[in-house]
């Protein structure tokens, strides 16, 4: 019923900045419909439609629209999950499935959602859960070592990886090797560039010589480290940028699973060092692709 609807050209070309095919509103209203596939909510997909039709007749900003169209419902799959499919058009990054505690069906079920808006992300995903995946998904991407699995997006689980870049991830030892790397391939699939340097913790200090251009240059550094964490703080006193520190679960003893490591870190008398939870490499990834990207609207 709008195909005798036309979009004035101003129309056309605001739309056309957001990313939709916007010659004509059949387009957009076929463009919409495929957007909205698999949702569950009639009334939000005429109220959304409703809204279209405010802005193929000029009587309604595209701007204006997009807003309408943030807080839009939940995707009830009717497995426990309920999918937040507008998230990164309200906060500025996609969900990501957090893989611990969910069935194959369950996980399958989310990336094969998540994936209908765009490249989905599935952090922690354990050996038997990525063979289920790769069974659902051939064309996905796992990366074993940073517990990583990928639909629509690559990887960048193949070294050498580049030392230098807009965000650079340190790890302090081998042993939390696999945190940085889960922080590093969340921000290289969230669209940051970014580099990993390995092992250059406080015990040879000297490792750190060769990158201290690297450092100078970057905007953002997340520096992981477990045992006494001492990491993040040396090298908050070398750079300009903020540094975002990750304690790792690394460590003897009293490193009491990495509350010591995050004990020191949250008492460091270095200014411009923000610290997140035990192992989140993808907290902090978040955390600065929100920075970084932020400052490029």
């Amino acid at each position: 019923m709008w195909r005798n609807i036309k979009t004035p050209q101003c129309t056309q070309a605001c739309l056309a900045q957001h990313g939709f095919e916007a010659d004509g509103f059949v387009r957009l209203h076929w463009v919409t419909s495929r957007r909205l596939r698999g949702m569950h909510s009639p009334m939000y997909e005429e109220k959304l439609l409703h809204i279209l039709h405010d802005v193929a007749e000029g009587s309604i900003a595209p701007d204006a629209a997009l807003e309408q169209c943030r807080l839009a419902p939940l995707e009830d799959l009717f497995c426990g999950l309920k999918l937040d499919p507008h998230r990164k058009l309200r906060t500025g990054l996609g969900e990501v499935v957090f893989a611990p505690g969910k069935s194959d069906a369950q996980l399958c079920s989310a990336m094969k959602h998540l994936n209908r808006a765009g490249p989905a992300l599935a952090s922690r995903v354990n050996e038997a859960q990525a063979q289920s995946l790769q069974a659902a998904f051939p064309q996905g991407h796992y990366w074993p070592e940073a517990r990583l699995f990928a639909l629509g997006k690559e990887l960048p689980a193949n070294p050498p990886w580049p030392a230098e870049g807009e965000a650079l991830v340190l790890s302090a030892g081998a042993a939390d090797r696999p945190v940085a790397l889960e922080a590093f391939g969340c921000m290289r699939f969230f669209g940051i560039d970014s580099g990993y340097i390995a092992d250059v913790g406080v015990a040879g200090l000297h490792r750190l010589q060769p990158y201290l251009q690297s450092l100078s240059e970057a905007r953002l550094i997340v520096a992981v480290a477990g045992m006494e964490g001492a990491l993040p703080g040396v090298v908050a006193g070398f750079v300009r940028c903020p540094v975002i520190a990750v304690p790792t679960s690394v460590g003897y003893g009293v490193g009491a699973g990495g509350h010591a490591a995050l004990n020191a870190m949250l008492c460091s008398c270095v200014p411009g060092l923000a610290v997140v939870n035990i192992d989140s490499g993808f907290g902090a990834a978040a955390f600065a692709a929100k920075m970084l990207l932020r400052g490029k609207e």
